[in-house]
């Protein structure tokens, strides 16, 4: 009895890791012929900034996590809340692992790129 006692244990504990990582099924991203000028600007800075070390269309990760879906997610990995506040600081910041874009980025393509990742 005991034993089925700490199985069930187990299993609870795995059931609330599993939901808190975010075991749902993301919708796909937005398909590139439907984005708007803005969007498809940003995209333009995905792929000269970003796309070395995230991918954007699909879940597995390079150098660094993938973003598909990240503001479908309600943290950043990093613990952080996904909104465009939190992930516009690691972009011109950066993060342990990533390089920070400073100046190097425009606010022009800030708001771009964020209105990219929002179709993901």
């Amino acid at each position: 009895m005991r034993q089925i006692a700490k199985g069930l244990l187990c299993l609870g504990v795995a059931m609330v890791i599993a939901a808190a990582v975010g075991c749902t099924k993301l919708p796909p991203p937005t398909p590139l012929s439907e984005l708007n000028p803005q969007q498809m600007r940003g995209h333009d800075v995905y792929q000269i900034r970003c796309a070395q070390c995230h991918n954007d269309r699909t879940n597995e990760p390079l150098n660094g996590q993938s973003l598909r879906g990240i503001f479908k997610k309600q943290y950043l990995e990093s613990g952080a809340p996904a909104n465009d506040d939190r992930l516009m600081d690691a972009i011109i910041l950066g993060r342990p692992m990533m390089p920070a874009m400073g100046r190097a980025i425009t606010p022009q393509e800030r708001e771009d790129l964020l209105a990219y990742l929002h179709t993901l």
